[in-house]
């Protein structure tokens, strides 16, 4: 029994450490996607601001009395406009290594599930296995206690025939003892 109960404080010693292990890369996984996520927002917020800057520009008229834009002007729209095209492309890789670190995330979670449910199924066997063993321990223990009730029944019935033989002899003695022939 004691062999037993080594054998299971040993197994969920190892599934506390693989345990801590997981949570581990878990916690790690989790801090580089929210780190790939707030670089994700924080291009969306450069883009919505330069955007913004690139309105600004289109309704900036600086040519003559400030009714007509100049080719400064233009230039400047056109630059701020291929800088919020940039910024798009910057955006969409980094929603790409977003998307791929969730991806792996799920596969991972997806595997350590049927690592989980692989590990599950043994330890149920094993305690199964246990269980029966043990129910069996059991049966042999009740067959054991009967046999050696059985066995103290007949110790006790031969303790009691010994006594009445010798209760018999001494009586059979004393009637048959040899008398006295001087009284």
């Amino acid at each position: 029994m004691k062999k037993h109960s080594l054998l299971i404080f040993i197994a969920l010693f190892f599934v506390q450490l693989l345990h801590a292990q997981d949570s581990t890369a878990v916690k790690a996984d989790s801090i580089t996607f929210e780190a790939q996520r707030e670089r994700v927002n924080q291009l969306l917020n450069d883009r919505s601001r330069r955007f913004g800057e690139y309105d600004q520009s289109l309704e900036k008229k600086t040519g003559v009395f400030g009714l007509f834009k100049t080719k400064k002007d233009m230039q400047k729209s056109i630059d701020i406009l291929r800088q919020v095209v940039l910024n798009d492309n910057n955006i969409f890789l980094e929603t790409r290594k977003l998307l791929d670190l969730k991806d792996a995330q799920s596969e991972r979670y997806q595997r350590l599930a049927s690592e989980y449910d692989m590990q599950v199924s043994a330890y149920m066997k094993t305690i199964t296995k246990l269980q029966n063993e043990n129910d069996k321990l059991r049966e042999e223990l009740k067959s054991m206690e009967s046999t050696d009730t059985g066995n103290g029944v007949l110790i006790y019935l031969a303790v009691i025939v010994i006594i009445a033989l010798i209760i018999l002899l001494i009586y059979q003695y004393n009637r048959h003892k040899p008398k006295k022939l001087t009284e």
